[in-house]
């Protein structure tokens, strides 16, 4: 059995999975698949009251991973699923992708002690460019351009214009809102 990537219907890959999943069963196809999955990694968002809760985030939106062995019978069952594109590949031939690739997505085994928690990424609302506001902290009410995320500690650097000089500060990223 080998890995494959599926080009599906955008925003429906969950969908798509659990569809493929029971055409799969109907058909009695199960020897020829192992795993369908949608990668996603955990991240830290926080509510419009500063809530923080944990969230799934798609990593590649529009797309879905099968270990599959591939023959006509399978092949066929795959793309005539409703929303399914294609495999990807090369000349109309879908080519497998390396299982040390398929690795990093697939759910870690739990080894770790249980006080070790996985590091989180925050999801921060903004990019390089976008302009901002300062709604908490010693700078509110001061506007300025983001310069910099840094999606691990959840932080972002505005240079904002201080007695008519451009300053970098680094602010939380729930301390600033979009203009």
């Amino acid at each position: 059995m080998e890995w494959y990537i599926i080009k599906v219907a955008f925003n429906r890959e969950d969908s798509i999975r659990e569809a493929l999943l029971k055409r799969i069963k109907l058909s009695g196809l199960e020897d020829y698949f192992e795993e369908i999955l949608v990668p996603t990694e955990d991240v830290v968002e926080f509510t419009r009251d500063g809530k923080r809760r944990v969230v799934k985030r798609k990593l590649y939106p529009g797309y879905v991973m099968a270990r599959m062995v591939l023959n006509d019978d399978t092949w066929f069952l795959v793309r005539e699923t409703p929303g399914v594109g294609d495999f990807t590949g090369s000349g109309g031939k879908p080519m497998p992708i390396d299982a040390s690739e398929v690795a990093k997505f697939l759910p870690k085994e739990e080894e770790e002690d249980e006080e070790s928690e996985p590091a989180l990424k925050t999801s921060i609302p903004f990019k390089v460019g976008d302009r901002v506001r300062v709604k908490e902290g010693n700078f509110q009410n001061l506007e300025g351009e983001v310069e910099k995320v840094d999606e691990a500690n959840g932080r972002v650097t505005v240079i904002i214009s201080i007695f008519g000089r451009s300053t970098p500060v680094e602010l939380d990223h729930w301390q600033i809102e979009e203009i």
